[in-house]
């Protein structure tokens, strides 16, 4: 493979008008096809009066409903396991992936094709190749797999760039700091959080990262990772060029990816999805420049049609000639800013306070609760505060030992602190309540 400035210049550098155009023929396609083959978007769009004939082109695409997680889910639980928005049978999946964290009890469930995880390899490609991963590189994953998708298709995306290319699985942190200094590690790939924390236990145990071979740092997970304030202290303390990427379960794969420019920002894979950002009220599109929620529509995934979903991050569009780069595609100005809800991103996971209340409000014996995130260590540690109620003639560490167990059930890759608070301390309310307590700096 030759060292190309870019993984695919034909689509990174066409037109906006031949992107756009090309968007529109693969709109075309999918709203062909999910009408066709998934039960859940016919009904949504034979009830929007939408006929799948009639969307030509990608000024079709607002004619077309948004899909809501909340829908989602709510039809997984009606037909459980996977819903009625699967577009073939489930026994043409090769990987099965759930939401490192949800708003119910149950997290999303997803599957994928071969086909699928070659087109998810491949995006991720786009990204690591763009931030200058090359087959000479020997890639370590600061990761603990499971079933969470997290850097599984990065992971994937090495191996198909030829990068030799390591997983840590549940490997002690100190471990994971030798094996990258053994192995002449040149891209550690982490959590922003983790990262630190890496970088902290090097220190600790008499580790000169200075003196590692590590040149690029890629990070994904948290918005952390495109805040100029922790990109620079990542940067500083690993002596290596730290990038950010982004993308969702619900997606897929990586959706955005900083290049090696370091433009302040994340480049949209826009030959494979459509990114729109709208105005979280109205439903209406915003301009280049303004905040609002971000919308996608994900072309790639086969298995599960995603047309329009509303993924409650907030960003801000901005032109791809911010950028020098040579890309067409635009850029989320600053990467992820943050959520249209109420969702805590803790090492990764994402936190639905939410969720944790309908587990805490499973036991009657408890009076008020409190959620607590604070940084330890470079680490995000979230802790889940119960006051009992009075007299409730309850063993408290076995309760307590109860809700640890729920919590881990619901969140499968996050450790959650769960004590009791005396009676009485924690604070009442009168109108809406506010339970969480995030101690971590701002930027």
């Amino acid at each position: 493979m030759s060292d190309q400035p870019y993984w695919n210049p034909k689509n990174e550098t066409m037109s906006r008008s031949d992107l756009r155009a090309l968007q529109g023929a693969k709109l075309r396609r999918l709203v062909a096809e999910a009408h066709a083959k998934s039960a859940f978007h016919r009904e949504k769009l034979d009830r929007a009066g939408v006929d799948p004939d009639s969307v030509r082109a990608w000024s079709d695409l607002d004619r077309l409903p948004f899909t809501t997680r909340e829908e989602w889910m709510a039809n997984q639980a009606e037909t459980p396991l996977f819903g009625t928005m699967l577009a073939h049978e489930p026994t043409e999946a090769i990987r099965y992936h759930l939401t490192s964290g949800t708003s119910g009890r149950n997290p999303l469930r997803v599957l994928d094709s071969r086909r699928d995880w070659q087109w998810i390899a491949e995006c991720w490609a786009y990204g690591f190749w763009a931030f200058g991963v090359r087959p000479s590189d020997t890639v370590f994953f600061a990761f603990s797999y499971g079933s969470f998708i997290g850097f599984w298709g990065a992971h994937y995306a090495c191996e198909k760039l030829g990068a030799l290319t390591l997983a840590s699985g549940n490997m002690p942190t100190e471990m994971r700091v030798k094996q990258i200094m053994d192995m002449g590690v040149t891209v550690v790939c982490a959590t922003p959080t983790y990262a630190l924390r890496l970088a902290q236990a090097a220190a600790e145990i008499g580790v000169d990262l200075a003196k590692s071979q590590v040149r690029k740092v890629i990070v994904s997970g948290e918005p952390a990772g495109s805040i100029p304030e922790t990109k620079k202290l990542i940067e500083s303390v690993w002596h290596a060029k730290c990038a950010d990427t982004a993308g969702m379960t619900e997606l897929g794969t990586i959706c955005m990816f900083e290049c090696s420019h370091q433009p302040g920002g994340m480049h949209i894979l826009e030959d494979h999805f459509i990114e729109e950002v709208i105005d979280p009220e109205t439903g209406r599109e915003v301009a280049y420049g303004e905040r609002g929620e971000r919308v996608v529509t994900s072309f790639g995934r086969g298995m599960i049609p995603v047309i329009r979903y509303r993924t409650r991050d907030l960003v801000m569009k901005v032109p791809h000639d911010r950028c020098g780069c040579g890309r067409s595609f635009d850029l989320y100005e600053g990467g992820i800013l943050g959520r249209v809800d109420d969702m805590l991103l803790v090492r990764g996971t994402n936190v639905y306070p939410r969720a944790i209340e309908s587990i805490v409000r499973s036991y009657s014996e408890i009076d008020e609760f409190q959620i607590v995130v604070e940084t330890v260590n470079w680490l995000d540690e979230i802790t889940l505060r119960v006051e009992l109620k009075k007299n409730a003639g309850v063993d408290v560490a076995a309760l307590l030992e109860r809700i640890t167990d729920d919590l881990k059930e619901s969140h499968e890759m996050l450790r959650f602190n769960v004590e009791a608070a005396p009676e009485g301390s924690l604070p009442r309310f009168e109108l809406k309540a506010k339970r969480v307590v995030d101690k971590r700096r701002k930027p």
